[in-house]
């Protein structure tokens, strides 16, 4: 059992992101001793949740004052439900450079004593009660034989998810994430003809302190994380716009572009799943956004063969958009917490590949004049400063472009960019600044840096 010190991976994957991290551009840089101690600490801090948690204000409903008052409000009734004292401190923090962010502050990890019997629950799951939430049945793999409701139970997470559904214990390798209160009898969970659904265990003792935002002023306050909220920002929407997200469920990102833009222009969001579609559909309606299109369709495909065709709905003729972004899909290995992954090298690899092919659609659909923004949430070199070496040498109209706000590092060294290049870009490296016990650095430069490992590009189609 561990309190998940580093990432569990498959050994060819560690070796492969030494490599990355290790590369002769950073050795000659930094040095191997710097090299190796910052790969290290990114192993570690994976593992665990950003110190603050970011919401994304809704701006165009409210001001920020309002609705940072009201969440204050609300979080102070949820933390007086589970305390005696009469005077309950929330702390919420305005970020000085990003006028839609309210950061709160993550306490942990928590000198939390594990108990028995132990309840397992999948990484993604895990993951979620790190970062405030309770569990929910349907994340929970095995409990014990008589759990009944009431239970107090310790909450492990499957590392390598190995452990079979229903099993009534399991000894593979696992972490503890905190203590909780059963709100199910084990056979309401494992032995019913309809999957549960609804808080399987309540955390009372979370290993990370952090609210639960739960049905929390759904409309004003969207959990978002930081990186994800300055794409939105680096894109810079206008009012009167045509906008296409290419990969955009669940739609926190298309949202927020169409919040920037005032809710006036069009926003069009395209995935190739119904189901993340609907979410898309649902999010923007949660937040008030009628600016929205969204269809479900292959972002590859979206560029229509006949350039004078005229559409609502995809494919859509060549240059039809003033700006596109591209949040691709990726090996999604700067996600924290993370305490686990079972991905090959292979697996880890093949996005590369699809990567490219949207954004050659994504260069076709751009207007001239346009602005293009890339991003990942990935770590590796091949998906992010490799994929935009590739984009200048394949693409002569694409250059460049300053971001604003640009409170990441730059770029990482190994894909052969100038320094003025890398300069441009935008890498989220928790690396560089995590510190696990969260005293290192105050707000804001702490939660600039203390993010999820994430990557920005933005092009202009000359």
């Amino acid at each position: 059992m561990s309190v998940f010190p580093q990432i569990s991976l498959k050994p060819e994957v560690t070796e492969f992101l030494q490599g990355v991290f290790l590369n002769k551009e950073v050795l000659a840089a930094v040095g191997r001793e710097e090299a190796e101690c910052r790969f290290q600490k990114l192993l570690t801090c994976l593992s665990h949740p950003p110190s603050y948690t970011c919401i994304r204000a809704s701006t165009h409903l409210a001001s920020l004052e309002e609705i940072r008052h009201k969440l204050g409000e609300e979080l102070k009734k949820q933390q007086m439900l589970k305390s005696t004292a009469e005077d309950v401190s929330v702390q919420i923090f305005t970020h000085p450079q990003i006028p839609d962010v309210l950061l709160l502050p993550v306490e942990g990890p928590r000198p939390v004593k594990q108990l028995h019997p132990e309840v397992v629950v999948g990484a993604q799951c895990a993951s979620a009660v790190l970062r405030g939430a309770h569990v929910f049945a349907p994340g929970i793999i095995a409990s014990p034989k008589y759990m009944k409701a009431g239970d107090v139970v310790s909450v492990v997470s499957d590392l390598e998810s190995k452990c079979t559904r229903g099993a009534k214990s399991f000894l593979g390798k696992r972490a503890f994430v905190g203590n909780g209160v059963a709100e199910m009898d084990r056979s309401s969970i494992f032995c019913t003809d309809e999957p549960a659904r609804g808080i399987g265990v309540r955390m009372a003792e979370p290993l990370y302190l952090s609210p639960c935002f739960d049905g929390v002023l759904p409309s004003l306050a969207f959990l978002q994380n930081l990186p994800s909220v300055v794409v939105g920002h680096v894109l810079g929407p206008r009012p009167g716009e045509r906008i296409l997200d290419m990969c955009a469920a669940p739609g926190g990102k298309t949202c927020h572009i169409a919040a920037l833009m005032e809710d006036q222009g069009e926003v069009v969001a395209l995935d190739k799943t119904q189901n993340k579609i609907d979410r898309v559909l649902q999010n923007a309606q949660m937040l008030h956004l009628r600016s929205i299109k969204a269809y479900c369709f292959n972002s590859i495909k979206a560029v229509s063969s006949d350039p004078t065709q005229e559409t609502d709905g995809p494919p859509f003729p060549p240059e039809s958009f003033d700006r596109v972004l591209l949040d691709a899909p990726c090996s999604g290995l700067g996600q924290r917490p993370n305490m686990g992954s079972i991905w090959s090298v292979k697996e880890i690899c093949s996005y590369q590949p699809l990567q490219r092919k949207l954004f050659q659609a994504a260069v076709r659909l751009l207007k001239k004049g346009g602005i293009l923004v890339y991003s990942t949430c990935t770590v590796t070199l091949a998906e992010n400063e490799q994929q935009v070496t590739w984009a200048l040498d394949s693409f002569p109209c694409l250059s460049l472009q300053p971001q604003e706000p640009h409170i990441g590092a730059e770029g990482m060294l190994g894909a052969g960019l100038s320094p003025e290049q890398l300069r441009l870009l935008q890498r989220f490296s928790p690396e560089l600044s995590w510190d696990q016990t969260g005293t290192e650095a105050p707000l804001p430069s702490r939660a600039d840096g203390d993010t999820i490992g994430f990557f920005i590009a933005k092009f202009l189609k000359n």
